[in-house]
């Protein structure tokens, strides 16, 4: 990354703070550091002594949060990788585990405004939505890849698109005149299908979806929730900020789940969300949902 990336306002910041009662010495993962947003705010509780692994699939972000974070020293310990392979990343740093696990599933505002990114339809860019660059299929792989059908089920099931056939069917369309590579092309391509009336931009779930698909999403968040009570110290807690149902449907059950099991105890019955005033201040907080448990 050349120059800082554009400011980003991590959600949900003082009821996290509230309800995962961070103290000093204490070792915490963060799944998905991004520029440091949180990181910035949960140092200065666990110190002196405490230990903070930031994780991110995203190697530009981990290049911004070290020189953020770079005033708290040896304290910060920043990783390239998935948090689903939280067990390996662990043991890299030399832990079985921590006291306090953190997600915060949003996509960060910086990936959003580069546009050489290609995960806003706002910008044109190619069409490319991975977090890791280095390997995977990119967005425009899957679009040209796909048949109408297979193309309509992803929209549907991981963007929630009533139209997904519709949509499906005028990507092929537009594919079969040449490949679709870049954000504008496929915007334009569902903004014909669709029309207009909505709130949102008739693009909005179809990019969610196959930024979903192309990261594998639901699938690295199944793992890591698999694996996340073993790797908690007993007292330790996990915080899961979601932005969609998807996201916050697979939370909840795992949290039920190891509720029923004995293993956890469920801190936020209810999901926390955003206050009227972060919500006006910082319109990413508007979809975020928090829920905490504390393994027993």
């Amino acid at each position: 990354m050349t120059e800082s990336p554009v400011a980003h306002e991590p959600v949900l910041v003082a009821s996290l703070l509230r309800l995962m009662e961070f103290r000093p010495g204490q070792a915490v993962l963060d799944g998905t550091v991004g520029l440091g947003g949180h990181a910035a705010a949960i140092l200065p509780r666990i110190a002196p002594g405490g230990r903070y692994i930031g994780i991110d699939a995203d190697a530009a972000m981990i290049e911004e949060a070290r020189r953020r974070l770079a005033s708290h020293g040896g304290a910060v310990e920043l990783v390239v990788g998935n948090y689903a392979e939280l067990g390996e990343i662990l043991e890299r740093v030399g832990l079985e585990q921590v006291d306090h696990m953190l997600l915060d599933l949003g996509v960060n505002s910086a990936q959003l405004a580069d546009a050489a990114r290609g995960f806003s339809f706002e910008r044109d860019g190619p069409l490319d939505m991975r977090y890791d660059r280095s390997r995977g299929e990119r967005a425009l792989d899957l679009v040209n890849r796909l048949s109408e059908s297979e193309l309509a089920d992803l929209i549907y099931e991981f963007g929630g698109e009533g139209a997904s056939r519709k949509v499906a069917k005028r990507i092929c369309q537009v594919r079969h005149e040449g490949r679709i590579t870049t954000t504008k092309v496929l915007a334009r391509a569902v903004e014909s299908a669709m029309g207009g009336g909505d709130r949102l931009h008739p693009a909005t779930r179809v990019f969610q979806a196959l930024r979903i698909a192309v990261n594998h999403e639901l699938d690295n968040l199944r793992t890591f929730l698999e694996h996340v009570v073993d790797r908690l110290r007993p007292g330790g807690r996990l915080a899961v900020i979601s932005f969609h149902s998807l996201e916050d449907g697979l939370v909840k059950r795992l949290i039920r789940r190891t509720v029923a099991e004995g293993r956890m105890s469920e801190l936020t019955r209810r999901p926390v969300v955003a206050d009227q005033h972060e919500r006006a201040a910082n319109p990413r907080a508007r979809s975020a949902k928090l829920r905490v448990a504390q393994r027993v």
